[in-house]
């Protein structure tokens, strides 16, 4: 078992290992956390953990009225999260490695991180300026069948992509090339579909890979068939994935 002890940024989406998150950092105490960072050397990982919120806010109120108007702002390393900031993450997150940490001249930040390994959140501290956490390193097994199940998604994605280039009414790039690797192709569709932030979590915390690529499989079908029986499709990525302010 191997432990980590990372800082912690909750957010009200998914990061899956290998994926790009861009982040534009304002609040103080990710201002902070990133300040930290900076101090690692250029030539090592400046890490820090992605967790989905599952009950709070991603952005603090920052003034009296949101949602109660004689309320004060609320401040701190877990502010939005209530008593126990542990309740109110997704058990499992991933580890992202900063490539780009930027300061601008107003003091906030911007950043381009990578995800790495998948993580489940042991403890949470907010002692500090910012929350850090402590984490196991969950491995990524193969499963049964894995290889196979593979080559199913990518037929079945193909097709996702296809109807769904086609609902909107947009031309679909014949010419990309999608990842042969089992777990390279489970983490990209999952942040490729459409889908809510915890049916993201579940296919993020899936026991191995095979598991990961069922479970897509059945939702693509799902997914595909909805697309095709619509005359349009509605702009639900406006629902389903929030935006960050940070």
């Amino acid at each position: 078992m191997t432990m980590l002890r990372l800082p912690l940024f909750p957010l009200n989406s998914v990061l899956f290992p290998g994926l790009v998150l861009p982040l534009n950092i304002f609040e103080e105490r990710y201002r902070a956390m990133m300040r930290e960072l900076l101090k690692t050397p250029e030539e090592e990982p400046r890490r820090f953990a992605v967790v989905a919120i599952r009950d709070g806010h991603e952005v603090a109120p920052s003034a009296p009225g949101m949602p109660d108007r004689t309320a004060l702002a609320e401040r701190g390393p877990a502010a939005g999260f209530g008593e126990d900031p542990l309740a109110a993450f997704h058990a499992v997150g991933c580890v992202a490695d900063a490539a780009t940490l930027r300061e601008r001249e107003d003091g906030t930040f911007e950043v381009l991180a990578t995800g790495t390994n998948r993580v489940r959140l042991v403890s949470v501290d907010a002692s500090g300026p910012f929350l850090t956490a402590e984490l196991e390193v969950l491995p990524e097994e193969p499963g049964d069948e894995s290889g196979a199940l593979s080559e199913g998604v990518l037929r079945a994605f193909r097709q996702y992509q296809k109807r769904l280039a086609g609902a909107r009414e947009r031309s679909l790039s014949s010419g990309t090339d999608l990842p042969d690797d089992p777990s390279v192709v489970s983490y990209l569709v999952a942040a490729a579909m459409m889908l809510d932030t915890p049916t993201k979590q579940r296919l993020l915390q899936a026991p191995d890979t095979a598991s990961r690529l069922r479970d897509e499989l059945k939702l693509l079908r799902a997914e595909t068939a909805i697309i095709r029986n619509l005359p349009s499709l509605p702009a639900s990525e406006l629902t389903r994935n929030p935006t960050s302010l940070n």
